[in-house]
C-alpha cells in the first residue's frame, strides 16, 4: 500500500513505516542522542509520543488526516539506543472520525498505548 499522508516527515524524528494495509502501519524510531532528556540516556517521551502519532496517520492514510485527541498511557522508560516499533490500527470509523488503537515497543515491552481520535478533513487544515 502506498502511504498518502505526512509525506514531509524527517524519519530520524518520529520514524519510518515499515508496514502498511488497510488501517494498519508499523514504524520504527531509533532512538538518538539529540532526543535524551537527560545525561542519563532517558528519551524525552514525546518523540516516543511521535512516533506512535505518526503510525496512526498512517493507518488512516489519508493526505488530510489530523490529530483531534489522544488518551495515552506511558507505560516504561525508553533509553538512548533503543529501537520502538510503533503499530496502529483503526479500530472505528464514523463520520470523519477515525479512532486508532496504538502501542509502542521496545524489545517486546509496552512502553506506550493508547486511543487517538484521527479526523479525515475535506481539504488541508492550513486551508481555512
Amino acid at each position: 500500500m502506498k502511504q498518502q499522508t505526512h509525506l514531509g516527515i524527517d524519519g530520524q524524528w518520529v520514524g519510518q513505516i515499515i508496514e502498511m494495509s488497510q488501517g494498519r502501519a508499523r514504524a520504527a524510531l531509533e532512538a538518538t542522542s539529540a532526543m535524551s532528556a537527560d545525561d542519563r540516556g532517558l528519551v524525552h517521551g514525546g518523540f516516543t509520543f511521535g512516533l506512535a502519532d505518526f503510525a496512526a496517520m498512517c493507518a488512516v492514510n489519508d493526505p488530510n488526516v489530523v490529530l483531534g485527541a489522544a488518551d495515552c498511557r506511558f507505560l516504561a522508560p525508553v533509553r538512548v539506543g533503543q529501537r520502538m516499533i510503533a503499530e496502529a490500527e483503526v479500530e472505528a470509523e464514523k463520520g470523519r472520525r477515525r479512532t486508532v488503537k496504538v502501542k509502542v515497543e521496545v524489545e517486546g515491552v509496552t512502553v506506550l498505548e493508547g486511543t487517538l481520535a484521527c479526523f479525515v478533513l475535506d481539504r488541508h487544515v492550513l486551508d481555512g
